[in-house]
């Protein structure tokens, strides 16, 4: 079924309460492109376009004032979560990826607690037992699981997915303000570069090749320090998980 009839067939379903599906379409295809930037070139944009369609619909028939957040957070949400269900229905990633990736955090917490400060890309390689080349590899190859990951969620799902404690669904957590605080310290404690990072890619919605443009430094580059920038937050809010 092509993108324009699955947007007919939903449109008819639409809840007028929260308005017209047509509104939000932008939200929908500004969410593909910006997860498109950052996923292999055999996941095509349109997918995930359709994917977001039938999420938004799915938000506009269970959306209730009494969720707490705003219609187009609670929108955000599921159309990300929409997006990456039919991502992962072709997770390409191995599992020893998803699997390295817990390891990185984990040595990054080892490190930190034991110096008592951040832990340098050296220290952490040499943890693991493996080169800073190897390591920096590393890094790359779970910046591009890491999205489509079940087990091991980073950056989108610090806010929506694993940072769920006693039961609270992703939209409390997204309401709690002792862990939207507690988030934005540890974000605040990263090394400058980690930081200039986020702020571009999560505020300014720039893809890593155009943060490597800015920054004058390699796409790949980004990508290692994007990735270790979510590892270092992980491993500082483990009491989140």
């Amino acid at each position: 079924m092509s993108g324009a009839q699955i947007y007919q067939q939903v449109q008819k379903q639409t809840n007028t309460q929260v308005g017209n599906l047509e509104a939000y379409l932008p939200l929908v295809k500004r969410i593909a492109y910006h997860l498109k930037g950052r996923l292999p070139a055999s996941v095509q944009v349109e997918d995930l376009i359709q994917a977001g369609i039938i999420g938004l619909i799915e938000a506009m028939q269970k959306f209730s004032d009494a969720h707490g957040a705003s219609f187009e957070t609670y929108a955000g949400i599921r159309i990300r979560g929409a997006m990456l269900d039919e991502i992962r229905k072709g997770d390409w990633t191995p599992r020893s990826v998803h699997r390295r990736s817990r390891e990185i955090s984990e040595a990054i917490h080892q490190v930190e607690v034991q110096q008592g400060r951040e832990a340098h890309d050296h220290e952490v390689a040499e943890t693991l037992g493996i080169s800073l080349e190897e390591y920096h590899r590393a890094l790359n190859d779970t910046s591009s699981a890491q999205l489509l990951s079940i087990d091991e969620p980073d950056h989108d799902a610090l806010s929506e997915d694993r940072m769920v404690s006693g039961g609270a669904t992703p939209l409390q957590i997204l309401a709690d303000e002792r862990f939207r605080q507690a988030l934005a310290e540890e974000i605040a404690r990263l090394p400058e570069k980690e930081q200039l990072v986020m702020a571009l890619y999560y505020d300014e919605e720039l893809n890593l090749k155009e943060i490597g443009q800015v920054l004058e430094v390699s796409e790949s580059r980004v990508s290692q320090i994007h990735s270790q920038a979510i590892k270092r937050i992980r491993a500082r809010m483990q009491d989140w998980l």
